[in-house]
This record gives C-alpha cells, sequence and structure tokens, in this order.
C-alpha cells in the first residue's frame, strides 16, 4: 500500500512568483519569508515523497463565479499553468498520477461528496508557488493530485466538511495499492484580507493558535462556522481551509503527527505568511 510520509503548509502570494523571477531572496522584505524553506526542502529531499496531493483554492483561472465547484479534483495527465495577469512567468507543465486521482475520485464518491472531476484542468499561483517553493530547482520532480476547495464565492463548504473532506482524502491514499510515496500539501493563507474595509487586516494571535492546533488539536478550527472564521482571518484568510484538509488527510496515516518545523511572517503583501512540516509519527 501507499505511504503517506508526511504533509506541509504554505502560503502562496503571487508576488512570491515575481520575487522568485528577479532574484530577491536576500532582499530585506522577502528575507525572512524565503529563509524557511530550506528546511522544508532538506526534508523534502530526504523522505523523496512520489506523489503530492495538493489542496488549494483556484483564483479564477480554471473555474469562476459563474461556474464554481465546491470541490473539484484533478484526473489529468497533465497540468497546465497559465498567464494570469501577474507578471509571473508561467512554469513547464506538471505531472499528474491517474491511478491516484481515480483513487481519490472514486473514494470521495463511494463517502457521499459530491464532487467536480476535471480531466483537463489549468492551476494557479496556489498550485504552481508551493511546488516552486518547496522544489525551487529545476522541473517539479513529483507528480501532482490537485484537488481544489471553494473559497471565493459563498456558499462556501464548512470547516467540518473540509475536514471530512481530507480524512477521506487520506484515507483514499492509505488504501492506493502501490508502492509509492505521497505528500499533502495545503495552499493558501493566513489570516489576510485584499479589499473592502478591512483590507489589511492579520490576526496574529488566531494564527498562532491554529497553527498549534494543527499539531496537537486538528479538528479544533472545525468549532467556527465559515462566518466566524472570515471575521477571524480575513476574507481570503479562509484559505486555512486548505491546512485543515491536508491536515486531516494525515489522521489516516496516524493518530499523532511530529512539527518538523514552522515559520510565520508578516506582512508579505499584505498577507500572515505561515508554513508548517508535519510528518505522520
Amino acid at each position: 500500500m501507499a505511504k503517506l510520509v508526511g504533509g506541509l503548509g504554505t502560503s502562496h502570494i503571487p508576488a512570491i512568483g515575481g520575487a522568485i523571477h528577479k532574484g530577491l531572496q536576500q532582499d530585506p522584505y522577502w528575507k525572512p519569508f524565503f529563509d524557511g524553506y530550506p528546511p522544508a526542502q532538506r526534508w523534502l529531499a530526504e523522505v523523496k515523497p512520489d506523489v503530492v496531493v495538493l489542496f488549494y483554492n483556484d483564483h479564477g483561472l480554471n473555474f469562476f463565479l459563474d461556474k464554481m465547484p465546491t470541490f473539484a479534483v484533478g484526473a489529468a495527465p497533465v497540468y497546465n499553468n497559465a498567464d494570469e495577469g501577474w507578471g509571473i512567468p508561467t512554469l513547464p507543465p506538471f505531472r499528474g498520477d491517474l491511478d491516484l486521482s481515480w483513487q481519490v475520485i472514486n473514494t470521495l464518491v463511494d463517502q457521499s461528496f459530491d464532487i467536480t472531476t476535471c480531466q483537463e484542468l489549468l492551476i494557479d499561483h496556489a498550485c504552481t508557488m508551493p511546488l516552486k517553493l518547496f522544489w525551487p530547482q529545476g522541473d517539479c520532480p513529483v507528480a501532482i493530485v490537485p484537488v481544489c476547495i471553494n473559497t471565493v464565492q459563498f456558499p462556501l463548504p464548512s470547516a467540518a466538511r473540509v475536514y471530512a473532506l481530507g480524512r477521506a482524502v487520506g484515507a483514499a491514499i492509505k488504501s492506493w495499492d502501490s508502492d509509492k510515496k505521497v505528500a499533502v500539501i495545503g495552499s493558501g493563507g493566513l489570516s489576510h484580507q485584499l479589499d473592502g474595509a478591512r483590507a489589511g487586516f492579520i490576526n496574529k494571535e488566531f494564527d498562532a493558535q491554529f497553527l498549534d492546533s494543527l499539531v496537537s488539536n486538528p479538528e479544533w478550527a472545525t468549532q467556527f462556522s465559515i462566518y466566524e472564521l472570515v471575521e477571524k482571518t480575513g476574507t481570503q484568510g479562509i484559505e486555512l481551509l486548505m491546512w485543515l484538509a491536508m491536515r486531516a488527510a494525515l489522521t489516516a496515516a496516524s493518530p499523532c503527527v511530529r512539527k518538523l518545523h514552522s515559520n510565520y511572517y508578516i506582512p508579505i503583501s499584505n498577507t500572515a505568511t505561515g508554513l508548517i512540516v508535519l510528518e505522520a509519527a
């Protein structure tokens, strides 16, 4: 059976791509952010996952407000990155793992999740930025299975529903008839709001509580409604749902996890940026 080796959570701001392209990793503004990633990169180089299941939210590149699935799973052999208008150079296509994609899709449907299956899927910075941060040199060495969760257009899935989705994905990985190693990534957040009266809002205290809960009490965030989470984290901070799905998936591998590394830095582009590396204990 497949081995679920661990999970990672990271922010995915478009400006990160611009900083990488311009070689600004040592710039004083960017250095505290990029300095958080070498420990995660070293861990990935040691465990060498073959496939990554990546929980992310599409920002209008593949889905738009007229067609917004609550949950969607990629089932493509290749995932192309396209220009979103941020001026970020596009990256080479990313390999998919069709066998794991269909394992996840069939498991989710069996567990009564109504999902959209995408045999063609454009992926935006929410997918590409984590992969570039974790594997900065050359082409991405892992195949991917993208799992898109709507955090853009209401109604949004509850934290409890997202946690259940993550657990089901973890169960699918654990029961996958393969000798491959799998990692899960949650992409987005942490607290931030980019528009409206609360533009620039960051909640450092809540972010710290949430990061701690991922280690010791993974269901902690499910006590809050979506509206409460938006109030506590900002409109775009609701992307923490991706981290919650990632952590829930790990419960299929082990009831406990070890935190190997974390980083938190504010602000980058009006966003509280976070990073965490969790190993299945």
